[in-house]
């Protein structure tokens, strides 16, 4: 980490409080120059990515049944389930470039895990591994001028409910060589030579990442009103959990380098006059205005292709390029 960094602990077990936080810190109070790190936990939780359909991602009547929280997240990417027995971490630093970078936040988190002795690495897209399995998935989004990388941290995850409470595509499933989600995924403590309780497994994290340099900043009652209005006015939105669902006729799926794509247009007399736009990619796509973008077009290749150029697909998609996205649709 090039800046210093300056740690806040929420002390919070509630998702919305944790993601009004990281928005807060985006907005409302910033550390322009410092780097802010997050490490948080949470009861279980499943935490969709920003552009995917919730119904289609979740097993809506278990995690209801079992009390499950659900929450959207602002960045691309899976839905995934987190419990007392993961992490959460977060980076949130100034940055006015639009590009997804992954690997300069995944390196300090790599680099603390070699104290505890485990040899982890990158993936290339958004996953970490340990022997091959994934223990942390990330992801990213710009707000206002401030990266925000966060990712999850598989420590004594329960894999059971993680199975039964979500959903994950054949293809998914099929494209990684595996039977099932459990035999991708692993544990970080099923690694370690020596048990490491969870708390002691977090401070080792944070102060490995923090360094000697590093600074701690408390919440105040001012910050915590603040953050617990946000979290319920945005994160705990019933329309932000499940989206809107529009008349749909035809549907394409693209599996492309940056992740699934999944379009739905309702085409009438040649026309297109609903979009709506799902999926585990990532970006700074705003999916709302290119939605309302396509509705009015005439289901034509060129017609599509001037509308993604105008709103500069090729650069807010990570992976994803805008011809390939044409050749999908039509």
């Amino acid at each position: 980490m090039k800046n210093k960094i300056i740690y806040i602990d929420s002390n919070s077990l509630d998702p919305y409080f944790n993601f009004g936080l990281e928005y807060y810190l985006t907005g409302e109070k910033t550390f322009d120059e410092a780097t802010v790190l997050l490490f948080w936990r949470t009861y279980p939780t499943l935490m969709v990515g920003k552009y995917q359909n919730t119904l289609e991602e979740i097993n809506q009547e278990y995690a209801a049944k079992k009390n499950i929280a659900l929450v959207r997240r602002m960045s691309g990417g899976g839905t995934i389930y987190t419990d007392l027995g993961g992490w959460q971490y977060g980076f949130i630093t100034k940055n006015e470039g639009q590009e997804i970078e992954f690997q300069e936040y995944t390196d300090p988190i790599i680099s603390a895990l070699k104290e505890l002795g485990l040899e982890a690495e990158f993936n290339g897209r958004n996953d970490l591994l340990i022997a091959g399995r994934k223990f942390s998935g990330t992801a990213q989004y710009m707000h206002n001028g401030f990266t925000v990388h966060h990712g999850s941290l598989l420590y004594s995850t329960d894999f059971g409910e993680m199975e039964r409470s979500t959903k994950v595509s054949g293809y998914k499933i099929a494209s990684k060589g595996i039977k099932s989600v459990r035999d991708r995924v692993t544990n970080i403590a099923d690694h370690l030579k020596q048990p490491v309780s969870s708390q002691a497994f977090k401070a080792c994290m944070v102060r490995h990442i923090m360094g000697h340099h590093g600074e701690t900043y408390q919440l105040s009652q001012k910050d915590i009103g603040a953050i617990r209005k946000i979290a319920e006015e945005k994160f705990q939105d019933r329309e932000n959990l499940y989206g809107k669902n529009p008349k749909c006729n035809l549907t394409r799926t693209g599996h492309f380098q940056g992740g699934t794509m999944k379009v739905c247009l309702n085409i009438e007399k040649g026309k297109i006059t609903e979009a709506g736009i799902y999926g585990d990619f990532f970006g700074t796509l705003d999916k709302t205005l290119l939605e309302e973008r396509l509705v009015g077009c005439d289901y034509q290749r060129e017609e599509i292709r001037t509308v993604l150029a105008n709103l500069q697909v090729n650069e807010k998609l990570h992976g994803i390029h805008m011809e390939e996205i044409v050749q999908m649709l039509v």
